[in-house]
């Protein structure tokens, strides 16, 4: 069950998340979810909604997650501002690029939170089952636009005509490695029709750049326009050293020294490693 103070995260949560999509009726278009129920619970009305709702719409704006008050700290690693750098420069100058990072870098967690306190940044996770229909309407949705049309020409118009009408969009394809290479294609379009008025990054593991190089060296199609439209370059993350696993280790309840070697010493790096040895030795004792 939530608690009424994780409801209050929630809502002080999702109010930020209104304002960053620009109304209430955007945000809730973004969260499929109503209108009333956007109005409800900013309203303190909390009565009706339910537990599901409280949670569907916390795992949406990235809100406390619910038994879990006292969430996961997050620390501004050398890759956490890396990334957060990279964000910046493509949103003030409308900028497109590539970003690798290994798995576990975080380069997520500061997507997230870049998203979450910025303005006009649209962020969607990519899947490999999106084709060019799926992937227009994430973005639609991301942005809060509700659309009539039915083409691809439509939903495209609708794409552009918003952002255009944007100051300093920004779009973040997360995980940009698992689109297929038709949707990679229509990354194309977009900058074609979006280039010095709206910033993309690609973000992805070195397994985006392998491809890339793939693509190139045989020639196949659309993957010298790909490399040209991202500056042909990868701007790759710094991986974690001691001194960042240190710092998110003491940063969630870790300070022993030699418990914090052995953490640095298993994860390799990898921030999802890193979390699950702090949680167990958090609860199961550890200091």
């Amino acid at each position: 069950m939530i608690t009424t103070d994780e409801k209050k995260q929630i809502c002080d949560q999702l109010r930020a998340y209104c304002e960053q999509k620009g109304s209430q009726n955007k945000a809730a278009t973004a969260l499929k979810v109503s209108s009333a129920t956007v109005s409800k619970i900013l309203a303190g009305n909390w009565e009706t909604i339910a537990d599901e709702m409280w949670r569907g719409i916390a795992g949406q704006i990235g809100g406390v997650k619910a038994g879990q008050a006292e969430g996961w700290q997050l620390v501004p690693t050398r890759a956490y501002n890396a990334m957060t750098f990279a964000l910046e420069n493509a949103q003030r100058d409308s900028l497109v690029m590539a970003v690798i990072g290994s798995a576990g870098s975080g380069k997520t967690e500061a997507v997230k939170n870049y998203t979450a306190t910025g303005r006009n940044v649209y962020h969607l996770v990519c899947s490999e089952y999106w084709n060019r229909r799926t992937f227009m309407a994430k973005v639609l949705q991301t942005m809060g636009v509700a659309y009539s049309g039915n083409t691809v020409a439509d939903m495209m118009e609708a794409i552009v005509d918003t952002l255009k009408r944007k100051e300093s969009p920004l779009i973040v394809l997360d995980e940009a490695d698992k689109l297929s290479d038709q949707v990679l294609y229509f990354f194309i379009s977009l900058y074609n029709q979006l280039e010095d008025h709206c910033g993309i990054i690609l973000t992805a593991t070195s397994y985006l750049r392998a491809r890339i190089e793939k693509g190139l060296r045989l020639n196949r199609k659309g993957y010298a326009e790909i490399f040209s439209r991202i500056g042909r370059k990868f701007v790759e993350l710094p991986l974690h050293n001691s001194e960042d696993v240190a710092a998110v280790c003491v940063a969630n309840g870790v300070s022993d020294s030699k418990t914090i070697n052995s953490i640095v010493d298993e994860a390799d790096g990898d921030l999802r490693r890193v979390k699950r040895s702090v949680w167990a030795k958090v609860k199961g004792g550890a200091k």
